[in-house]
């Protein structure tokens, strides 16, 4: 059986206009894990590429895509590889179908909850880690943190 152009473009929809795509979410949620993880501010980001702050919050939250050229600028203030962007992307963001069926559903609740990655507390605790001058210690503390991690520490 034949298929009509209309059944062609009718496969390739796109999402609906304000519905960000899933992909710009993850390259986004990269941007923001890698500046907070700097310490750097959504304003300084901005001054270093000529945005304003609300214009990298977009980026970050998926709400703007970003260009090559952006993406480039970014990578070079970042101290990223261009696959960082990329790196941890879900499987099902891989395929067109995957993206309009992600993009398309509720979000799941604990979706919504913040990333433990952009925390304070996590960041405070990986500069204080990297402030360490000896490998040797911070390897140490790494495994002290890894073995009680698999067990309940009451807090």
């Amino acid at each position: 059986m034949k298929r009509t152009k209309s059944a062609k473009r009718q496969k390739f929809e796109r999402l609906p206009p304000g519905v960000p795509n899933p992909v710009d979410i993850h390259v986004g949620a990269r941007v923001r894990l890698r500046r907070t993880l700097l310490g750097m501010s959504q304003e300084k980001l901005g001054d270093s590429v000529g945005l304003t702050f609300q214009q990298i919050q977009k980026y970050e939250r998926g709400a703007n895509r970003i260009g090559a050229s952006r993406i480039y600028e970014f990578c070079r203030i970042l101290d990223v590889p261009v696959a960082y962007f990329f790196e941890d992307m879900p499987d099902v963001l891989r395929t067109r179908e995957g993206r309009m069926r992600v993009g398309l559903q509720d979000q799941d609740q604990k979706d919504l909850e913040p990333d433990p990655m952009a925390k304070r507390e996590t960041l405070e605790l990986v500069r204080a880690y990297y402030r360490i001058a000896s490998p040797r210690v911070r390897k140490r503390l790494f495994e002290l943190t890894k073995s009680l991690s698999g067990k309940a520490v009451p807090e």
